[in-house]
């Protein structure tokens, strides 16, 4: 019986977060939006990964919402610029979450 192999994708994730002590986030903020890329052999499993690694650096993630991998995306009719594709062959690369931007929410 052979094994099958099952390959690392990249996901682009929003992640939603809320406030918690030592988040690192504005003082006035109520909260964030995260664009992160993240590997997976499927988009659950860059989920899973992406919500540990954030409460490990003390945020409060509430929403996750998945976009695909690029080809995915691609097929959506997305336009994804060089310097995108660059975070998503380095969260392939290096088999982690990349947080690409930071949107912070405002009362």
């Amino acid at each position: 019986m052979t094994k099958k192999t099952r390959t690392q994708q990249v996901f682009t994730l929003l992640v939603e977060v809320g406030r918690k002590s030592g988040d690192g986030l504005p003082k006035n903020a109520t909260g964030a939006a995260l664009m992160c890329y993240a590997s997976g052999v499927d988009e659950a499993e860059a989920v899973r990964e992406t919500v540990a690694i954030l409460k490990q650096a003390d945020m409060a993630p509430l929403d996750v919402t998945g976009y695909g991998t690029l080809d995915e995306r691609l097929a959506q009719g997305h336009e994804i610029e060089d310097d995108e594709r660059e975070l998503m062959a380095r969260a392939l690369e290096e088999n982690s979450v990349i947080v690409a931007q930071v949107t912070p929410f405002h009362d």
